[in-house]
């Protein structure tokens, strides 16, 4: 046994876990995050025991880890989650056939805004969405009270119930105290929110509309949905900037296997395309100013990137346990086998160099999943078309999957620009869509690929490609990291 001498207090009998080292900011030398600094070897109990040996020293003992296991998927149907609807908002449509159809096509959402006057504007385009109707879905007296976040989640969420086989007659057959809502947004209700500030500005607070509140806080999505739908399930909001749909399907994830629900409707919402969210990511100097070429300007991994490009939109998934989804004979569209979620520690707005942060996700992500690094061959990247990003991204991804040659890797956000909270939700779809389909959405503006960009990031051009695991990351301000893990549904 290998002794490790502490100085300090002695206390009695003290067991914990042996983890492994790590700094904030730490070097690619001083971190691989695959491994401890140090070794230890430690006893069969499989535990560390902190025994005393003087009043102010104390000395750890420690055994080595057990040999690394083979990963197992899950096998109990009543944790197995599966996908049996999606349902979507976005600049190219509510229709997802059209929406993936436009994206292997590689086709360009972004153009000049009309939405506001932005001619003043240093940034004048985004992923702005056109012809937009809710029709059907939300009736015209709360339709033009809505903030658009709100009706993009309500659209897409009752669109997603629709293609799950859950239209109002089938729930109202079925026990909705076991159906969970749990749609995020990173900015809320941006637009009722700055209209209400405005009104109180210029009229005084007797002005401000009594919706003010309601529909600018983050769980309304959530909360109108379920109001709307009846469903009495798990019911919040995650916010955590870009990485909150990926957060919100982790989280609804987990309430199915602990059992607390059998179906969860999960996702992002966002619709910050109006003067307060573009002025304030110009502010942030994240941006694109690309302004003679907005169809050019998100081009992930290209030399001559600039910044990211703003989009808006909502992805919502039916996430449902297996056994659930075979009793009432639902359409299996592919199985979610897993998540992670953690933090850089690091800037409010920068990644990491090293990676750190965003390899560890990965790692926890496949750990979670059941399923061995080798196994994956795709990966729809975070890839916002920033300059330390889209970097630190491949960086992460290259130290976890150490022979890539089988793996593509594409960036949903080079037609759809950055749909902030709502990306990962859009993404994830993207990403079923890559697995039902066997075909990868191009890349698309690739002129100028970094030198350091050694994995196929399928650039311009669509190419047919088997997924067996494909894994979605989402990163956001605040150094959120999140990776979620789908593969196609196998009996």
């Amino acid at each position: 046994m290998a002794g490790i001498v502490i100085p300090g207090s002695c206390s009695s009998s003290l067991l914990f876990r042996n983890k492994e080292a790590g700094g904030n900011g730490a070097s690619l030398a001083q971190h691989n995050g695959l491994r401890a600094v140090e070794s230890m070897q430690l006893p069969s109990s499989g535990m560390t025991r902190l025994s005393c040996s003087a009043p102010k020293r104390r000395t750890i003992r420690a055994m080595a880890s057990p040999a690394v296991s083979v990963p197992k998927r899950e096998k109990d149907p009543k944790k197995r989650i599966v996908i049996s609807g999606m349902g979507l908002v976005s600049v190219f449509g509510s229709d997802i056939d059209q929406f993936y159809n436009k994206l292997l096509a590689g086709e360009s959402g972004i153009t000049e805004i009309d939405r506001f006057d932005a001619t003043s504007y240093s940034v004048r385009f985004a992923g702005q969405i056109r012809d937009f109707s809710s029709k059907g879905y939300v009736d015209g007296k709360n339709d033009r009270r809505l903030d658009d976040c709100w009706r993009y989640c309500l659209v897409a969420g009752r669109r997603a119930l629709d293609d799950a086989n859950l239209g109002s007659q089938v729930l109202e057959k079925m026990d909705k105290t076991r159906i969970g809502v749990l749609v995020g947004t990173g900015m809320g209700g941006l637009t009722a929110f700055s209209n209400g500030v405005e009104a109180l500005i210029q009229k005084g607070y007797k002005k401000i509309t009594p919706f003010f509140i309601p529909y600018s806080i983050t769980n309304m999505g959530s909360a109108l949905l379920a109001i709307d739908t009846g469903l009495m399930g798990p019911n919040y909001s995650i916010s955590t900037a870009c990485a909150t749909a990926n957060y919100c399907f982790y989280a609804a994830a987990n309430h199915i296997r602990r059992g607390e629900a059998d179906i969860m409707v999960a996702g992002g919402t966002e619709a910050a395309i109006m003067p307060t969210g573009i002025g304030g990511f110009i502010a942030c100097r994240a941006l694109s100013q690309r302004n003679d070429e907005p169809h050019r300007a998100s081009r992930p991994w290209d030399k001559d990137r600039d910044g990211f490009v703003m989009g808006e939109g909502c992805g919502i998934l039916v996430m449902e346990s297996l056994e659930h989804a075979m009793k009432r004979g639902a359409n299996i569209i592919a199985e979610y086998l897993g998540g992670a979620i953690t933090c850089d520690a690091h800037h409010m707005t920068d990644p990491r160099s090293d990676g750190l942060g965003v390899s560890s996700c990965i790692i926890k992500s496949l750990e979670d999943a059941g399923v061995s690094s080798e196994e994956v061959n795709y990966v729809n990247a975070h890839a916002t078309s920033t300059l330390a990003g889209d970097l630190a991204e491949v960086n992460a991804i290259k130290k976890v999957f150490k022979d890539t040659s089988e793996i593509k890797m594409n960036g949903t956000k080079s037609m759809i620009g950055h749909g902030l909270g709502a990306a990962g939700g859009l993404e994830a779809i993207a990403t079923i869509k890559a697995i039902t389909t066997g075909w990868l959405h191009p890349t698309i503006n690739q002129d100028n690929l970094e030198p350091d960009v050694t994995i196929d990031t399928v650039p311009n051009v669509k190419k047919q490609h088997e997924v067996n695991v494909g894994i979605s990351n989402s990163f956001g301000f605040g150094g959120h990291n999140s990776v979620v893990v789908f593969a196609p549904f196998k009996q």
